[in-house]
């Protein structure tokens, strides 16, 4: 199995404040891995480093066995990691399609960009009932599938989302996980920030479990589901 990322003892402050210590997890190829933890341990600290939004203090990124610790934002897309951050962060004046034109900014081949829209349309049939509608008049649900198409059009190897359910009601949750799911059984891997810990360990072949900048605990998502610590913290009974 080919090992898409690698963290290795992260450190990342942000002036006095320390946001990681020696964080070290990894995501392999063909995986859906779920970060948990809860608001101000690190997570979408973690994923805007992977990035090249933040700066390591100390520490590693790989990305395919590659150093990309000090690489630009857009060439970290451009290696096929794209990160869709928390508030889907949608061009609100512009079409469905036009946002999703934008994803394949980094692409050459309008060929290509056309065929993965297409993709998008067929992933997400909403988006192609409302191709011609502006982002800002969508529901908060179609808001945030809109991002993940527009990500996809850009071509990830390793798709990063961070909180893709914040908001939305259960039912559109549920809809959200599938999507994951399905980008997932076409070959994308996948590194999830969710609040909604139960929904992310049901999709997640792994997980992390994030505390004060450090990795408290790790395991297949059916060992962190029957964990004790995880079930009082993050499940419930």
């Amino acid at each position: 199995m080919t090992t898409v990322l690698t963290l290795k003892d992260l450190n990342v402050a942000y002036g006095k404040v320390v946001a990681l210590r020696d964080l070290s997890i990894s995501v392999e190829e063909g995986e859906i891995v779920s970060l948990l933890g809860n608001n101000g341990a690190g997570k979408s600290s973690t994923l805007s480093t992977i990035s090249g939004v933040v700066r390591p203090k100390s520490g590693v990124v790989e990305a395919f066995g590659k150093d990309i610790s000090r690489a630009s934002p857009w060439d970290i897309v451009e290696r096929g990691i794209v990160h869709v951050p928390e508030g889907r962060r949608i061009f609100s004046r512009l079409t469905v399609h036009e946002n999703l034109q934008i994803g394949g900014y980094t692409v050459k081949d309008t060929r290509l960009i056309d065929k993965r829209i297409a993709e998008v349309y067929d992933l997400l049939p909403r988006m192609a009932e409302r191709r011609t509608q502006t982002g800002g008049t969508l529901s908060g649900g179609e808001q945030q599938m809109l991002a993940i198409g527009r990500a996809m059009v850009t071509g990830p190897k390793l798709l990063m989302l961070d909180e893709p359910s914040m908001g939305l009601a259960p039912l559109v949750v549920a809809q959200i996980m599938e999507v994951i799911r399905t980008i997932n059984a076409r070959g994308t891997s996948v590194l999830l920030i969710e609040q909604n810990a139960r929904s992310a360990l049901k999709v997640a072949h792994r997980g992390y479990v994030i505390e004060s900048g450090h990795v408290s605990l790790e395991g297949t998502s059916e060992q962190l589901q029957q964990d004790g610590r995880v079930i009082d913290a993050y499940l419930g009974k």
